[in-house]
């Protein structure tokens, strides 16, 4: 726009340049805050069509850590032998074994994963881990 036709010189001497009282233009009140203030709040319609991606998450996800479904503790495993010194925890329907409770006798057990406190009990008791394919 050329200079003559700016408001600024059609408005010289006029004090508010057509703003209303003293003050009224001068501060950012009128427009609604300074920079992205308000994206939330009064401009959110502002926001929703012209920058919807604006608030938009971060892209990077971490790994999915697979959560077992369920598991046992070693301390159940005498409920559970019924007599028996070979178990198979993965046939049984559990994914791992935890370390919980007290062995009382030497186990051979077949589970997907367990933990090193499971192990250790297991070992101290005479019996073994094995993994499952």
């Amino acid at each position: 726009m050329p200079t003559r036709e700016r408001k600024v010189r059609r408005m010289r001497g006029s004090r508010t340049h057509g703003y209303g009282q003293v003050g009224q233009h001068r501060h950012s009140g009128k427009r609604g805050g300074h920079g992205n203030a308000g994206l939330h709040k009064h401009k959110w319609t502002y926001t929703v069509k012209y920058a919807p991606d604006h608030f938009g998450r971060d892209n990077f996800r971490p790994p999915v850590q697979k959560k077992p479904s369920r598991w046992i503790n070693v301390g159940m495993l005498d409920q559970i032998s019924g007599g028996r010194r070979k178990l198979n925890l993965t046939e049984m329907g559990y994914e791992k074994l935890l370390g919980s409770g007290k062995v009382s006798f030497p186990y051979e057990i077949t589970v997907e994963s367990y933990t090193e406190r499971a192990k250790e009990k297991i070992e101290k008791a005479g019996g073994m881990i094995l993994e499952a394919a």
